[in-house]
């Protein structure tokens, strides 16, 4: 086994009865996957909140988010025929998908990186409009410029994407919309221009052709993307070998741009490894992890809402340590901490 990382004593961190639901209809199911960034001398984390509908007799409620990002709640009669609610996870209703549980992002803040607390003075995010109406997950934060850029997984009947908001306070938000269209997610980008130019790793998914493959893609404003080139694809037999997706921004180190990502096999096996990247040209993969730096050891990352989990879209570096937050089996927030160098020793060129 190679998992190098050493987690927190105090894991799991957050758990889903720390917070409270997000209006009384609503209970909250599972804490996931935080982005992470510094703010005011604080570590903050963006924390996806699922939650579900309080149920009542003989109906299946869902909900969704209205053009305001307030929830509203649809009710659906059990014995209608038009409704097949077999999978608990998505129903259809007359020809239409609606989830079960919808995401939204709450901001909690730390000064020793453990205890975190959530305060009034920074709203929770919501979806908005048509294609956010199922929600938004798992953002990503990179500080490039004084300005945070948010990018997140945009989710609605249409499809799911890739949203944009930025933000220099944490109150006040600009909206760039969906810039990479369905069906992609894992999006982030590097807190750092190379040559002038935005980059960003993000994961379109191909199940007829192709596979859940890491690209990469350039812009000259962070807004508009193109130049895209696929750089990591799944791995017969390996921990990626079904699907693989950015981490978090990729970490400048001497050797090259890391990149922890996480990869997961056809039974849902969720681990996490690396790649390191050319400094001046990205799209060059110089080395990569033959076995997982990270594996769902621990028994907070083997039982939960969906067992046998660990995923990373967030960490702050200072000096050789990596200080990484992740969701462990879709259901709590932990935290684990890495050596640069440990796993640059540990990646086959």
């Amino acid at each position: 086994m190679a998992d190098i990382a050493k987690r927190h004593q105090q894991n799991p961190l957050l758990s889903p009865k720390d917070l409270l639901p997000s209006n009384k209809n609503m209970i909250i199911e599972c804490l996931l996957n935080p982005g992470v960034f510094e703010f005011n001398g604080k570590i903050g984390v963006l924390v996806r909140v699922a939650e579900r509908t309080i149920q009542k007799e003989g109906i299946v409620s869902v909900p969704i988010y209205n053009n305001v990002g307030k929830v509203e709640i649809l009710d659906f009669n059990l014995n209608d025929s038009k409704l097949n609610a077999s999978d608990a996870r998505v129903i259809n209703y007359d020809g239409i998908d609606y989830l079960t549980t919808i995401s939204h992002l709450r901001l909690l803040f730390s000064t020793d990186g453990v205890n975190f607390i959530e305060s009034e003075e920074y709203p929770a995010i919501f979806g908005e409009g048509e294609y956010e109406s199922f929600g938004i997950e798992d953002c990503r934060v990179s500080l490039i410029d004084n300005k945070y850029y948010l990018t997140y997984t945009m989710v609605s009947p249409n499809g799911v994407g890739v949203g944009l908001r930025t933000t220099k306070d944490w109150k006040s938000f600009e909206k760039s919309g969906m810039i990479f269209s369905p069906h992609n997610k894992d999006c982030a980008i590097f807190e750092e221009k190379i040559n002038g130019m935005f980059y960003a790793l993000h994961r379109p998914s191909s199940p007829e052709l192709g596979g859940n493959y890491i690209w990469l893609a350039q812009s000259p404003d962070g807004v508009h993307w193109g130049n895209h080139k696929c750089i990591a694809k799944t791995r017969e037999g390996k921990f990626d070998s079904k699907r693989l997706g950015a981490g978090a921004s990729p970490i400048k180190t001497e050797k090259g741009w890391l990149e922890i990502y996480h990869g997961a096999t056809a039974k849902h096996r969720y681990c996490l490894g690396a790649l390191l990247l050319d400094l001046n040209d990205p799209s060059k993969v110089i080395a990569r992890s033959e076995e997982p730096i990270m594996e769902p050891i621990a028994d907070y990352e083997q039982t939960g809402f969906f067992g046998n989990v660990v995923f990373t879209n967030g960490h702050y570096v200072k000096g050789d340590t990596i200080t990484m937050y992740y969701g462990a089996s879709d259901e709590f927030v932990c935290s684990a901490s890495f050596s640069i160098k440990e796993i640059l020793k540990t990646l086959k060129q």
